[in-house]
């Protein structure tokens, strides 16, 4: 049966193509049913003859319809018509975080806010007892409520604390012994070494995925496959704070924990990321806070010191001016300066005229004072020439 616009398959009428890759195709649909807008993901009749790929088309419904979860994108049926197996699931608009990646970095609150839904999506799974194994950005939706996790194709079941397989556990391994699966760039080593995958592989690939949301570049790089596979298995990415200085450092660190070579290094379930990364949107403490907000309370510290720091410069060049001895003490002169002959000096205020003390010439060159002559009477007696000041 050929899929093209207009075809059905059930109820479902396909109204356009919406993207394809390696496990089939995804179309836009209505349910006629129920009359709303569907995603309907095929499996071509020519796919469906590989046992390996059909293996996998069952297992993505197994594993999507056993999550419940507002960030995991719903299933809402599965098909069989003509040689075509579907899946019939929300539709989702929006974008990939792929697509919003070729954009560049996000800011730190998207990182913040879609990192915490996504690592919250994979808790879910990991309780459920299934391992997503191909976590990357393709597989993740960007929509108005939010992250929505997509693409259950290669997760793998696992039991979860006792004997008791969960509903994912298979009897035999779809994928032999020391296959690789998944996407290489956010490969955890333990993957590319072939060995089981737990929920710590998943952790691995979502700090990668982090990474890359924080600094719009991928954490691990290469010419060549071996030279990735190399870059996975011995490098270090470079810190997000030298990439982008607005980074957290706590976002920072925890995004290093996810990418630790040895799973016994990183976090140790998705339940506590999300805590954390909820925590570090939260404000979390000093260490914790956003970059931004440290600089600002760091600028208003450098202000109110260099205000104290010039104050005190004033209080002590003014406590300095005031009780510094003078450098240049008052000259005192003394001088003796004689009356008229034949007259006497009055004392002050006590003439008969009420005259006072000894008067300064206005130029400070003469001294005018009251003295008594022979005769009797008061003579003003200015300060002669040679008596000059």
């Amino acid at each position: 049966m050929s899929v093209t616009t207009g075809a059905r398959l059930g109820p479902y009428e396909i109204m356009s193509p919406l993207g394809a890759g390696g496990m089939g195709e995804v179309y836009r649909a209505r349910d006629t049913r129920l009359d709303r807008v569907v995603a309907i993901k095929v499996l071509p009749g020519h796919l469906s003859d590989n046992p390996d790929l059909k293996a996998r088309f069952d297992r993505e419904a197994r594993a999507i319809s056993s999550l419940s979860h507002p960030h995991i994108c719903t299933l809402y049926d599965v098909g069989h018509q003509d040689g075509v197996d579907y899946l019939v699931m929300e539709y989702l608009e929006g974008e990939t975080l792929a697509q919003r990646l070729s954009k560049g970095a996000l800011p730190v609150d998207q990182v913040l806010r879609y990192g915490a839904e996504i690592a919250s999506a994979l808790d879910k799974a990991h309780r459920s007892g299934v391992v997503h194994r191909d976590l990357k950005p393709g597989n993740i939706m960007l929509t108005k409520t939010g992250a929505k996790l997509l693409d259950f194709g290669l997760a793998k079941g696992v039991t979860l604390g006792g004997n008791e397989p969960t509903a994912m556990t298979m009897t035999k391994p779809i994928t032999g012994e020391g296959t690789i699966v998944g996407t290489f760039q956010y490969m955890a080593p333990e993957q590319l070494e072939g060995k089981d995958a737990d929920a710590r592989t998943d952790l691995f690939a979502f700090g990668a995925v982090l990474y890359e949301m924080s600094t719009g570049r991928r954490a691990f790089e290469g010419t060549s496959r071996a030279s990735l596979i190399v870059s996975i298995m011995s490098a270090q990415p470079r810190p997000t704070r030298e990439l982008q200085p607005m980074t957290p450092p706590a976002l920072d660190r925890l995004i290093r924990k996810c990418l630790a070579k040895d799973p016994e290094n990183r976090w140790q379930n998705s339940a506590d990321v999300a805590d954390e990364l909820r925590w570090i949107a939260e404000g979390g403490s000093e260490i914790g806070a956003p970059v931004i907000t440290v600089s600002r309370r760091k600028h208003r510290e450098w202000i109110a010191w260099s205000v104290a720091a010039v104050c005190t410069a004033v209080a002590v060049l003014w406590a300095v001016q005031f009780y510094r001895a003078p450098s240049n003490p008052p000259r005192v002169i003394r001088a003796f300066v004689p009356v008229p002959e034949g007259s006497t000096f009055m004392s002050i205020g006590t003439g008969p005229s009420g005259a006072g003390p000894v008067t300064i010439a206005p130029d400070g060159t003469r001294l005018a004072f009251v003295a008594k002559l022979a005769t009797g009477a008061d003579r003003l007696c200015p300060l002669h020439e040679p008596h000059r000041l």
